[in-house]
């Protein structure tokens, strides 16, 4: 049997199937390592640029543009670089790429360059930019418009406990300040319901209210989305105002601000004690008057504790605060949100519901809601779709959908099975797939929170995903 190099062929795997482009050159500038995805990204087969100098390969390149020969030379690190460029099949890709130099002692013999393939989300951020500026210009839908974009107000707010009581209070008093505000609420509270609110029925509610989710899109492009561009900002950009213009004198949201970097968020304290924006690449200061609102729905100090909130930042968004309380500390709301969203889903589906049945209602104050409102009112719209339209009372046989509440498990518990006749691994094993559904349901099905709250890697929940067939 040959000798096989078992590091090697691991390599080649890893290099090959990763989903990330890879391209090393040697300190001669000669390509030794091209993986399939980087070939597949730039247009080219990789016998075309394997052990050849790479400017020969680029010709539209030279020592000062290319980051890999930069880097040859500096020995300095280009981070998170951001590139939007044709590649050889005359497709516009942007690219998120690291570029480091290779070391063997003290001496630099190559350079890495790492490329993620963001055209997607690129493509999704600009046309997101492009329908702010169209409703930022559009005019305001007449009132009989079936069109008319929702604007939530304190009216919207239901409940009578004492908690949510508290907190709309304080959401009143907020409306009539230009006091930046911090909404820390589980998810499904209703953070952007009070956000809105205050905008709309305060000093600022005739002017732009504009909502941004700091999780959903990669630094890279969140910098470009909050303070715009100018054009040869990075290659590819364009002049375009970024949503702290669009928002200018009115209100902006920025929801989940925990999960913005750091170095971002030192840039957006900078504006909010300055009072001007400086686009990507551009050299002017543009004035701004903007009310920010943010929110997280981890609890602050936790944030600060983790080190994903700048302390700064915290102390200059926290003038206002306001803790939404989740639905299992506000029970005695329940049956009005019921009334609430069974009148709602009544007029959308056509239905004429006049109620819960006494069973349905008392497991619905049982149950610990850990998808609070926007749960309540998923469950309820799940078994309006299912009641048929003769019936007047929603029953526990409507809501097929959330059996575990009708079981009376106010959460997915790991031992609400029947463990008779069965085998130690298999209880183990449901045990682990019920916790783990638990933490999906907890996180509004995001992976990555999941697995922190799992207290293991999103690849390994992947993995366990698959395994359950969840």
């Amino acid at each position: 049997m040959k000798n096989v190099d078992f590091n090697k062929i691991l390599m080649q795997n890893i290099l090959h199937h990763a989903n990330i482009g890879i391209h090393v050159i040697d300190k001669e500038r000669k390509t030794v390592i091209y993986n399939d995805v980087m070939a597949k990204l730039e247009g080219l087969k990789r016998e075309q640029v394997l052990g050849k100098d790479i400017l020969d390969i680029f010709p539209s390149l030279n020592e000062e543009t290319s980051t890999l020969i930069r880097v040859l030379h500096t020995g300095e690190s280009i981070l998170n670089s951001t590139q939007t460029y044709l590649n050889f099949k005359g497709q516009r890709i942007t690219t998120i790429n690291s570029t480091i130099p290779l070391y063997n002692d003290d001496e630099i013999i190559g350079a890495l360059e790492i490329s993620n393939n963001i055209t997607h989300l690129k493509n999704l951020s600009d046309q997101l930019i492009e329908l702010q500026n169209e409703l930022k210009f559009q005019k305001s839908p007449s009132k009989n418009s079936k069109n008319k974009i929702r604007k939530y107000n304190f009216q919207d707010i239901i409940g009578i406990s004492e908690p949510i009581k508290m907190a709309k209070k304080i959401a009143k008093k907020a409306s009539n300040s230009i006091s930046s505000v911090l909404i820390y609420g589980d998810t499904g509270t209703g953070k952007e319901l009070f956000a809105q609110s205050i905008h709309y029925g305060g000093i600022r509610a005739n002017k732009p209210f504009i909502a941004q989710n700091c999780a959903a899109i990669p630094e890279a492009l969140l910098e470009g989305i909050l303070f715009g561009t100018e054009k040869g900002g990075f290659t590819g950009a364009v002049e375009r105002e970024g949503i702290f213009e669009q928002a200018n004198g009115g209100t902006l949201m920025l929801d989940e601000i925990n999960s913005m970097s750091l170095p971002l968020q030192a840039k957006l304290l900078r504006v909010l004690q300055e009072g001007y924006i400086r686009r990507v690449g551009g050299t002017k200061d543009i004035p701004i008057d903007v009310r920010i609102i943010a929110t997280t729905n981890e609890p602050p100090l936790e944030s600060l504790k983790k080190g994903t909130l700048r302390k700064d930042l915290f102390y200059r968004l926290n003038v206002i605060f306001i803790h939404i309380p989740p639905l299992v500390d506000r029970k005695d709301d329940i049956p009005i949100l019921v009334d609430h969203f069974i009148n709602k889903f009544n007029q959308l589906l056509g239905k004429k519901v006049k109620g819960v049945s006494r069973d349905v209602l008392s497991y619905f104050m049982d149950y610990t809601w850990p998808g609070n409102v926007r749960e309540l009112a998923n469950v309820i719209e799940g078994a309006m779709n299912i009641v048929d339209e003769n019936e007047t009372i929603l029953t526990k046989d409507d809501f097929i959908s959330s059996i575990h509440i009708m079981k009376g498990k106010s959460l997915r518990s790991p031992f609400a099975f029947k463990s008779r006749n069965k085998s130690l691994p298999v209880v183990l094993e449901e045990i682990e797939r019920d916790l783990i559904i638990n933490a999906l349901e907890n996180n509004s099905y995001n992976i990555t929170k999941a697995a922190n709250e799992l207290g293991i890697k999103r690849q390994t929940l992947q993995h366990k995903l698959k395994k359950y067939k969840i």
